[in-house]
């Protein structure tokens, strides 16, 4: 039995070394206790630094380290896709390179789906020390988003490490869309998933890619590449203020049978139009983001361009 461990890597260079010799522990760990082989499948995301060539010079001594390298970064479900078609064991495995995700929990998720407890084992934080307040509670707040408004079962901290059966992996290449976002096609495509919590963990070198205002732009893909929800707020917001509308009516209505003097005051007139404006303005915004992503999907183009990869070793 052989695991596929896909590594997506942008600028990793400070941290690889030091991750690849983490994971050869685990790989002897697997071969010992599970008499399962460890491939590892490099996928660089169009990176800047030495990345390429340090998985280059390892696939030349190591003949169980295969790589796929972009034209360009294309982004962290990308080279999710990417890293999935090119595995072909009867297991794989997704795991970031900067050791935030623990490498040594690999052997317990791959015996779970090995004893057939589940078919997808998938890691997820206990806690977020170390993290800044304000990354934290929009985190909690996207995750209480998603598994509030579409059932979601998520864990707060959910990540994209995990160790998965083939058929799960077939499953995934299954979906051909191009606005994606994992950890909810995850859960879309059914399969029992067992739940491993670890604690939060810094990364070991290097700098992390997800800034504050790049996490904002993932959360809002995320929430509009594969929730409704957006579209229901939008259209309770038109509810409401139709309804605040008619209470306004009324009111003026009343005013003017009892006291007999006509509405004054152009300036709260002002404020309601500009509130009334910037509510319609963010639906079409919401609209827009759905739309735009529906442009993107029927113009068909690849999620990846392939600028290198080796051949697989016999």
């Amino acid at each position: 039995m052989r695991l596929d461990l896909i590594v997506p890597c942008f600028n990793e260079q400070e941290v690889l070394p030091e991750f690849f010799a983490v994971c050869e522990e685990v790989r002897a760990q697997l071969q010992q206790r599970l008499s399962v082989a460890m491939e590892y499948i490099f996928v660089d995301d169009g990176s800047h630094d030495g990345t390429l060539e340090w998985i280059r010079r390892k696939s030349e001594t190591c003949s169980y380290v295969r790589y796929v390298s972009f034209s360009r970064n294309f982004g962290k479900e990308a080279a999710i896709a990417a890293g999935l078609q090119e595995a072909d064991g009867d297991l794989c495995a997704l795991i970031d390179a900067d050791l935030q995700d623990p490498p040594a929990l690999l052997v317990q998720m791959a015996e779970a789906v090995i004893e057939g407890r589940c078919d997808i084992a998938a890691a997820y934080r206990k806690d977020r020390n170390g993290e800044g307040k304000v990354r934290s509670f929009l985190s909690r707040r996207f995750y209480a988003m998603l598994n509030h408004n579409d059932k979601v079962e998520m864990p707060e901290g959910a990540r994209d490490f995990r160790v998965m059966s083939r058929r799960v992996r077939d499953a995934l290449l299954s979906l051909g869309e191009y606005n994606r976002f994992s950890k909810a096609m995850f859960q879309w495509v059914g399969f029992k998933t067992e739940w491993i919590g670890f604690e939060n963990r810094t990364r070991a070198a290097g700098k992390t890619k997800w800034s504050l205002s790049a996490l904002m732009r993932y959360a809002v893909d995320a929430l509009t590449g594969y929730s409704s929800s957006p579209l229901r707020i939008a259209s309770w917001f038109g509810i409401g203020m139709f309804f605040l509308s008619l209470i306004g009516i009324l009111f003026v209505i009343v005013r003017k049978l009892v006291y007999g003097d006509p509405t004054s005051g152009w300036p709260s007139l002002v404020c309601i139009i500009l509130f009334c404006s910037g509510i319609q303005l963010f639906c079409i915004g919401i609209i827009g983001e759905y739309l735009a992503r529906t442009y993107m999907e029927v113009k068909n183009r690849p999620l990846y361009i392939v600028k290198e990869k080796n051949q697989k070793k016999n």
